[in-house]
């Protein structure tokens, strides 16, 4: 069975619809996937580890790297800059691993204009109620921080129709499974399946 390159999938959603959740709870389940760690301007929040879930630089360190054109795609977001490496992504893929970028509508246009082959995921949060309790569940963030994101909630979800799937996060299990359910049917693919079983389908059809 020949190595197959890995997939590439992007998953977008407003603050709290519980996308970093999902894909937490996918990587725990699937060791060939892989969620890409973005760079980004923006502070930790209590918890996050340098390298393991950003790579934390400077507005200074983050536009040199743009200067180099070492990001797939990045954007600002919120007054910080976030971006995809290049060589991180292609490294995982050529090994076939299954890559997922967690990034904005923004992103993802980007990516779509110079990648063919990529699935786009957007997540929705059941209600405009259930979105802000989450929010404030998280306690990471002020009211006024809070009210921001629920504003800003409106503008990203009307880009939802710009992606290939959209998946309800109402019952957590049920939208992972529709996630992992997207996964499966794109390694499933003729195309992907025409490389993994070369060597099947060559004998085969002698």
């Amino acid at each position: 069975m020949a190595q197959t390159r890995g997939n590439l999938f992007i998953l977008s959603a407003p603050s709290g619809a519980g996308k970093s959740s999902l894909i937490g709870a996918l990587l725990k389940k699937h060791s060939d996937m892989k969620v890409s760690v973005s760079h980004t301007t923006r502070s930790p929040r209590p918890g996050e580890e340098n390298g393991v879930h950003y790579h934390f630089v400077s507005v200074d360190e983050f536009k040199a790297l743009i200067e180099k054109n070492d990001f797939f795609e990045w954007a600002q977001v919120f007054d910080n800059y976030y971006g995809t490496s290049k060589q991180a992504i292609e490294s995982q893929l050529a090994a076939g691993i299954d890559v997922f970028l967690d990034i904005d509508w923004q992103g993802a246009q980007q990516i779509r204009k110079l990648v063919d082959d990529v699935e786009t995921i957007f997540i929705l949060p059941p209600s405009k109620e259930e979105l802000e309790s989450r929010l404030n569940n998280r306690g990471q963030d002020s009211a006024e921080v809070i009210a921001g994101r629920m504003a800003k909630a409106q503008s990203e979800t009307s880009h939802y129709n710009e992606y290939d799937y959209v998946v309800v996060n109402d019952d957590f299990d049920t939208a992972l499974t529709e996630i992992e359910t997207i996964v499966m049917a794109k390694r499933l693919s003729l195309k992907s399946q025409t490389v993994r079983h070369q060597a099947l389908l060559e004998n085969l059809l002698k």
